[in-house]
């Protein structure tokens, strides 16, 4: 059985797209990263370089598919492993309508065999781990053992890690922002899981924000993953190689950084006019949360950067705001790691 790395960053609608990912390995290059989910029907029938294309500097990079055609999961397991991705796991816990009006998502746990499926449908397709994402339950489907009966179905077709999102979801009255927020964490449900099926690879998600926590929950399970933490303080990541992988870290400096999104924005926009500069500067605002002239910086990168018509000269206004703040702009970026 092949090891989860032990910290990912959670799969987030408008969040982790190919700009993100590039700017996290900037920061940490052993955290295992994940796609937008992408809806199986999306990628047979539209553009599928914009839905799946990356920079092989991206890697290790997953695919998240949304679905429930065990048919049609197959053929986008196939085009992953081709495309050069490094693992395809299945969303069974995005408790949006939309996604529950397509039979997939959350609901999938009231459906375990349909889930081993998909699971044994792609794992015949190509050699890449599957793997599966999902909460402890919704609605009333919410018991400990109604997950344990899921897991046990899904593991017998060959799941190589189950990524469990410690908290139930509701399906009626709550909106997917507020099924992040308002149910309660129960992650002694996910770490009694990894105690009773000590075979299967166990993750936890779900309100997990700090690297110290994340060392805390290993002590339990396989491996963390981090969501929107993730996206409103990226230089979290910044030690994570160090104090998560025993690796060193790319440790950049924030001049660094701003240069080398600076370029890749300019080639963005060049390479492709439709896909404004602002694209790619988008995950940047997030970047100096913490730090002195964090607010300006966000001011003048939104103001002027985040627009159809961005200025060129944006993020380079915005990290002089930065410096004329006092940030440090050429100390390695683990010092203001949070």
């Amino acid at each position: 059985m092949t090891s989860s790395p032990p910290l990912s960053i959670a799969p987030m609608m408008e969040r982790t797209d190919r700009h993100y990912r590039w700017m996290m390995r900037l920061l940490t290059r052993r955290t295992l990263l994940y796609t937008e989910m992408v809806v199986a029907n999306a990628i047979l029938n539209g553009d599928r370089e914009h839905l799946l294309g990356f920079d092989p500097a991206e890697g290790p990079l997953a695919l998240q598919l949304g679905g429930d055609s065990p048919a049609d999961l197959a053929v986008c397991a196939r085009i992953a492993e081709d495309m050069g991705y490094a693992e395809v796991n299945l969303n069974v816990g995005c408790p949006s309508d939309r996604v529950a009006a397509g039979h997939f998502g959350v609901c999938l746990m009231a459906r375990p065999a349909q889930v081993a499926d998909c699971v044994a449908a792609m794992r015949a397709a190509c050699g890449l781990p599957i793997t599966v994402k999902h909460r402890i339950g919704f609605d009333q489907i919410d018991a400990y053992d109604d997950m344990l009966r899921f897991v046990d179905t899904v593991a017998a077709a060959g799941c190589a890690r189950f990524t469990v999102h410690a908290r139930k979801a509701w399906l009626q009255g709550l909106s997917p922002k507020e099924n992040r927020e308002i149910p309660p964490l129960r992650p002694a449900e996910v770490w009694r899981l990894k105690a009773e099926r000590p075979h299967l690879q166990v993750e936890i998600n779900g309100g997990i924000t700090t690297l110290d926590e994340v060392a805390t929950h290993l002590q339990q399970v396989d491996a963390v993953m981090i969501g929107r933490a993730a996206w409103d303080r990226p230089l979290l990541f910044a030690r994570a190689d160090s104090r998560i992988f025993g690796a060193p870290d790319p440790a950049p400096t924030l001049r660094q950084l701003g240069a080398a999104m600076g370029a890749q924005a300019e080639r963005w926009a060049a390479a492709r006019p439709r896909n404004r500069r602002a694209h790619a500067l988008k995950p940047l605002l997030n970047l100096p949360t913490g730090l002195p002239g964090a607010r300006r910086f966000r001011q003048v990168l939104t103001t002027e950067g985040l627009i159809e018509a961005a200025r060129p000269d944006a993020l380079p206004r915005a990290l002089a705001a930065l410096e004329a703040a006092g940030a440090d702009m050429d100390a390695p970026v683990t010092q203001f790691a949070i």
